[in-house]
């Protein structure tokens, strides 16, 4: 609903209004403060580095491969292969942690002898933070060859178990948020609302959400992390598997709480709806709120054990901050849910539970702005992730979107400030809220459309003038038996058209106001926003951060560029294959003509100057002085007389001999070389 403050005074539109803004300021700046004063840190597995390297050529075959990663991994035996370029393993079992100092290691043994050829390394494994990762690259021992490995094309994670993973993920939230809120709203802004049907039906709807969600969760979960196959759901051993990591036991730890949540339901919907005594009510609202508030941490603590917060920078901070984070998220929320339920299916709530779900919604907000500061320093630490990552640009876009549901929130509360001067002055109105808990007309002057019996409807004439009379007769005090006597199609004729007129009544009890009907209106608005906010937060969890992908990114960068790098390579080398139109000259551009990946464009021009096709050309590159080498290169025709490959790796500086192979006719082929420094 709102984020403001309730109105003491005569101004109900500046004070909220200062009071925004002033947030957003604060905000604003401080959000600027961290991010430029932050340092380097990492949460959420990244590869940044192996041994050997991306696309390196190595002139004999390493005893071991070994990945570094930004933080610890969950791995198995099969987690990291090597595979040779037949698809056969070319590893010795499984990995060992090289980890020592501030460096995340493991690696795995070769076999002796391998021979020469491209080798595939395929990894995937389980980040702290709960999430799969995966990949994949290929190194070259002697030289490159042909390799039957396909690199995998889709991330781990992905597919129909990624994707229903996924939806759980969103119906998880969503679900905590309604149970929460929910029960929030009742016990902190409307008593009265306990026993209301609509916001009952709305909390244990919350409660199914999340306890389905949680199940469907803690079996995708063995498929989610490993094979992606559908029917490993069911696997017992790989069940069994999942319950000794640690998103397992949260996700246990989780079913547990919902239990006694169930319990917490009972009571509320329950006695507490019942109880008419206020000193006894106001005791069991002591309880249930203290008992609700420590279920309600422990379920949010579920996902601060095993996401985000747990891993990273300041984990012992992170967790609590995520946790205050998530109750606050639930309380504005679902509180807004509650308030928007309660305004269009129970027509008697009254204005001041409007009023204190406004002080309950400043809270929250102020809470989620803290906290929000918090994650977003540790998650994004910098200006360029926030605005170069998808962690940081979905980041943007939450800020913009809360930014919205304040500002809506504020035409909201106007709506409720006009509810408030008709009710009588601000300060009478904090008085009597206990009143209007007891007799919801307390918050309806006299007159009003809410106090003022509703017109009935009109009934069609086909029914005439007796039906009427009999409806009304029936409900006349003392006609509890009317319907005795009556024929059974009459009776139920009779049911229908009661039924039908207090649909009308209760109808325009909830339009005839138009003030009511204003906060309806801008409060459905604010809900719709905040489903579009839940969805983003949503994928948030689910993203890398922005510390990470930097992180990685700088490693992989560095690792690409190898030892030393030098310009861009020019050569110009005339040939002449012997046959009819066998002479010409093969001009070869070696770019940025370093150590690491190459492109290479070669084009060839007849004698007079123009583009010529021939039928194959080939290109090989020896550092004799290594014994590196030849290393095949074989490029793609783009177009008439142009060639070109990317990708081609130089594993070391030196004096390489570039060889050109040109062939002109089937019989008429020539080879030309020269020795060029590259690096």
């Amino acid at each position: 609903m709102t984020a403001t403050a309730p109105r003491f005074g005569p101004s109900p539109v500046r004070r909220p209004l200062a009071a925004v803004a002033l947030l957003a300021a604060l905000t604003s700046l401080l959000f600027g403060l961290v991010l430029a004063g932050a340092s380097p840190a990492s949460a959420h597995a990244a590869l940044t580095g192996s041994d050997p390297q991306d696309g390196a050529v190595v002139a004999t075959a390493p005893e071991e491969v070994t990945l570094t990663f930004s933080e610890q991994i969950a791995l198995d035996d099969d987690s990291i292969r090597v595979l040779d370029p037949t698809g056969e393993r070319a590893d010795t079992g499984a990995p060992r942690d090289l980890t020592s100092g501030g460096a995340v290691r493991y690696g795995v043994q070769l076999h002796n002898g391998l021979p020469d050829g491209t080798y595939t390394v395929a990894w995937q494994a389980v980040s702290a933070d709960s999430h799969p990762v995966s990949g994949a690259f290929t190194f070259s021992v002697g030289a490159p060859s042909e390799t039957t490995v396909a690199l995998p094309s889709g991330e781990a994670g992905g597919g129909l178990v990624g994707a229903l993973y996924g939806i759980a993920r969103y119906a998880a939230y969503a679900g905590f948020i309604l149970l929460a809120g929910g029960s929030a709203f009742v016990l902190a802004c409307w008593q009265r609302g306990a026993g209301a049907r609509p916001l009952q039906r709305l909390v244990v709807r919350g409660w199914v959400t999340l306890t389905a969600a949680t199940l469907a969760m803690l079996f995708l979960r063995n498929p989610y992390t490993g094979s992606g196959k559908l029917a490993d759901a069911f696997d017992l051993d790989g069940l069994q598997s999942v319950l000794d990591t640690k998103p397992g036991a949260a996700l246990v730890s989780r079913l547990l709480l919902l239990g006694a949540s169930a319990l917490f339901i009972a009571v509320l919907f329950g006695a507490y709806a019942k109880r008419e005594d206020e000193k006894e009510k106001r005791d069991l609202t002591f309880g249930l709120a203290t008992g609700g508030a420590v279920i309600a941490a422990g379920i949010a603590g579920t996902w601060a054990l095993a996401e985000h917060a747990s891993t990273g920078i300041q984990p012992g901070i992170a967790m609590p901050v995520d946790v205050l984070h998530l109750l606050a998220v639930a309380a504005w929320l679902g509180g807004l849910t509650a308030l928007l339920v309660a305004l269009y299916r129970t027509p008697d709530v009254p204005s001041a539970a409007v009023r204190r779900f406004s002080r309950v919604a400043f809270s929250s907000v102020v809470v989620l702005a803290a906290t929000g500061l918090y994650q977003s320093w540790r998650q994004v630490g910098s200006w360029s992730a926030l605005t170069g990552t998808r962690y940081g640009q979905l980041l943007l876009v939450k800020v913009a979107l809360v930014g919205v549901l304040i500002g809506v929130a504020w035409i909201s509360r106007r709506w409720t400030a006009r509810l408030t001067e008709r009710s009588g002055s601000a300060d009478d109105a904090d008085s009597a809220d206990d009143a209007d808990d007891a007799d919801p007309a307390v918050s309806r002057p006299p007159g009003s459309a809410d106090s003022a019996p509703p017109a009935g409807p009109s009934v069609p004439e086909s029914e005439g003038a007796e039906a009427v009379a009999s409806v009304e007769a029936s409900d006349a005090p003392g006609s509890a038996g009317a319907d005795e006597g009556v024929a059974p199609e009459r009776a139920a004729q009779l049911s229908r058209q009661r039924a039908a007129l207090t649909a009308t009544k209760e109808k325009r009890a909830r339009d005839a106001d138009p003030d009511r009907s204003g906060l309806r209106r801008s409060v459905m608005v604010e809900t719709g926003i905040a489903v579009v906010l839940l969805v983003v937060t949503t994928i948030l969890t689910a993203t890398e951060p922005g510390r990470t992908e930097e992180e990685a990114a700088r490693g992989n960068s560095t690792a690409a560029a190898a030892p030393v790098t030098g310009g861009q390579v020019n050569l110009s080398l005339p040939f002449d294959t012997g046959g009819q139109s066998g002479k010409g000259t093969v001009r070869l551009d070696i770019s940025p003509g370093g150590t690491g990946s190459n492109s290479v464009h070669l084009w060839i021009d007849g004698p007079d100057e123009r583009p010529m096709d021939v039928p194959e050309v080939k290109l090989a590159f020896t550092l004799e002085s290594k014994d590196i080498g030849p290393l095949p290169v074989v490029p793609d025709r783009l177009t008439e007389g142009h060639w070109s490959a990317s990708g081609v790796q130089i594993p070391m500086a030196g004096d390489w001999k570039v060889s050109v192979t040109v062939r002109t006719s089937d019989i008429d082929q020539t080879t030309i070389d020269k020795n060029v420094k590259i690096g």
